[in-house]
Formats: structure tokens, C-alpha cells, sequence
């Protein structure tokens, strides 16, 4: 039987939607589409993609590392964005995290998110082979 894992940030979204940053299962992990949410639960780099980027980044790390993973082990990345004008930013510090790492991504523009402040979102699933 595989186990299953689900991991929380503690944001109010979560339990209000029903869903979990991140859910692992077996050697894989999902996390889910992911914001530039501070530890204060504000969203920072306001109108600054390059900034929110790296937050979203590093907001995914910290919930990789939660389920016994790293950047490393991602397979897969998916960037939601509200204007595809900003995808030299964003691309840019996608690579400064993934250049060594290359894993398969997709990037569409979006005709809103949940906030005008939220520039974009990212999901990323990972591999980390056996539990």
C-alpha cells in the first residue's frame, strides 16, 4: 500500500477550498499552485514579477523539503500568469532556480487570479524515488 502525505502552510485558503499545498504520495510530490504569500500571509513584490517569482520558488521549496524533498527532485513546473508581458522576469528567475535542474514547465497567461496583486502561481511535482 502506498502512503499518502498531505502538507499545509497554514494559510485560511486551504481549508476553506479543501485542498493541501502539497500531497505526496508514494515517491511523488504535487504542490499545488503557489503564490508569493510572505510568513506575514501578505502577498509581496507588488507589481514586480521577478520578485513574486522567487517567492513563489521559494514558498514551493519550503513545502518540498516538508514532504523529504528538494528543487532537485522537480520534474515538472507550471506558471499561471496574469500578463504574459512578464515572462522574460519570471523565465529568468525560473532559470536562476532550474538551470542544472531543467525540468519539464508550461507557462500560459490567465485572465485573472484570485487577487490583482497576484502576478502569478506556480505548481510544481517532483520525484524523489523511494520513500
Amino acid at each position: 500500500m502506498v502512503s499518502r502525505r498531505n502538507f499545509a502552510s497554514g494559510t485560511p485558503w486551504e481549508p476553506l477550498a479543501g485542498y493541501s499545498r502539497a500531497v505526496r504520495v508514494g515517491p511523488y510530490v504535487h504542490v499545488s499552485g503557489t503564490t508569493a504569500t510572505g510568513e506575514n500571509g501578505q502577498i509581496e513584490g507588488i507589481g514586480d514579477a521577478a520578485l513574486q517569482t522567487r517567492r513563489c520558488i521559494k514558498n514551493i521549496e519550503t513545502v518540498l523539503v516538508q514532504a523529504g524533498a528538494t528543487l532537485n527532485d522537480v520534474v515538472r513546473t507550471r506558471m499561471y500568469v496574469a500578463n504574459i508581458d512578464d515572462w522574460r522576469d519570471i523565465a529568468e528567475v525560473h532559470r536562476e532556480f532550474f538551470a542544472s535542474i531543467r525540468p519539464a514547465t508550461t507557462m500560459v497567461e490567465v485572465s485573472r487570479l484570485i487577487s490583482p496583486d497576484i502576478l502569478l502561481e506556480i505548481e510544481a511535482d517532483a520525484y524523489v524515488g523511494s520513500e
